[in-house]
């Protein structure tokens, strides 16, 4: 996920947008689909990992070392999700860049050595994308996968990359919404008839091939994405939030199912998520503890955390641990060991 510099614990009030035009309801496809499966069930949280699978204290990039095995080494232990962030640029002011690989390429590559683990991005700066290619790129993910891609969106925190890019930073929200229409479009419609005052258009004479293997890619939004609440309830399959402290855990939940409802009616299902850092301490008993983008915990104070989490209805966390003091492996064992059982991902 990417970092905040000011990260709010709940839901932030944005003005509506124009009236959603997806439908209400959720997604049937999103039943069958083995990622979304994986991670997402009402009443149960699961557990994964942000990338890389390496702490690096101090230091914008890790070294990569080993990375294949300490994936495959995730996997066997039982977590639910590798995610991957998108950072295409290194800006020394940020300090941070992520797995160093691009992502839609990583999860490939991660696709060919892996067989249950489901594989996500947090997020895809979806405005400085461009959709249609995107869009071949996710379903031929899905397709080569087995079905296992999770692609979360998000519009970016990063000032530097929008004029690398030429692109205006403050039209960031109208064209995650402009790019997600054609996205969407493309992915789940035959020969499709549209035009995007950003991305082109068709007639109706062409199509995307391949399709989703499940029929849609999940979408989940990345924090807000400079979209209202109600938009997001509305058009994405899922909401993926910073970690609030335990106080707020329940008001988030809350207002996320609340939006749901309004949107998809009393029923229906579309999961509350949560990100950040992770810190884990030697002293298993540290209590959840506020860093930025992230928090500090012990074992037994993470599973405290999670515990409240899951009772406010979240149904992901994804963690990204390279804050952390101790070896990776050394990591993977501990929660493996004493939280994972806790929290196990679904088969």
């Amino acid at each position: 996920m990417p970092q905040t510099r000011s990260a709010a614990p709940s839901i932030a009030r944005v003005p509506p947008h124009e009236p959603p035009t997806e439908s209400t309801r959720p997604h049937a496809s999103l039943q069958k689909h083995l990622g979304f499966k994986r991670l997402f069930q009402p009443g149960a949280l699961t557990i994964g990992l942000i990338l890389p699978l390496e702490t690096h204290r101090g230091r914008p990039a890790p070294t990569m070392q080993g990375h294949m095995q300490m994936a495959q080494r995730a996997e066997a232990l039982g977590f639910g999700a590798l995610w991957m962030r998108d950072v295409p640029f290194y800006d020394p002011k940020y300090g941070d860049v992520a797995q160093v690989f691009e992502p839609m390429v990583y999860i490939a590559y991660l696709a060919a050595a892996t067989r249950s683990i489901a594989l996500g991005t947090t997020g895809i700066v979806l405005p400085t994308r461009e959709p249609m290619y995107l869009a071949k790129q996710a379903t031929s993910l899905d397709q080569l996968s087995g079905g296992r891609l999770l692609l979360g969106m998000s519009s970016g925190d990063r000032y530097s990359d929008y004029p690398m890019l030429g692109i205006d930073f403050e039209s960031r929200g109208e064209r995650f919404r402009d790019a997600f229409s054609v996205f969407r479009t493309l992915t789940e419609e035959s020969f499709p008839n549209f035009q995007s005052s950003r991305f082109g258009g068709s007639a109706g004479t062409l199509d995307l091939v391949p399709k989703a293997r499940f029929g849609r890619v999940p979408a989940i939004a990345v924090g807000q994405a400079q979209q209202s609440i109600e938009w997001l309830a509305h058009n994405l399959d899922g909401f993926l939030s910073v970690a609030p402290n335990p106080d707020q855990l329940v008001d988030l939940g809350e207002e996320w199912r609340e939006q749901v409802r309004i949107a998809a009616g009393a029923n229906a299902y579309k999961p509350l998520g949560l990100g950040g850092y992770l810190d884990l301490r030697e002293d298993p008993d540290v209590p959840f503890q506020r860093i930025p983008g992230g928090f500090r915990a012990g074992r037994n104070g993470l599973r405290d955390y999670l515990e409240v989490a899951q009772s406010a209805g979240v149904s992901h966390i994804a963690l990204n641990p390279k804050v952390s003091r101790q070896p990776y492996a050394e990591i993977l064992d501990e929660l493996g060991e004493y939280v994972l059982p806790h929290f196990p991902s679904h088969v």
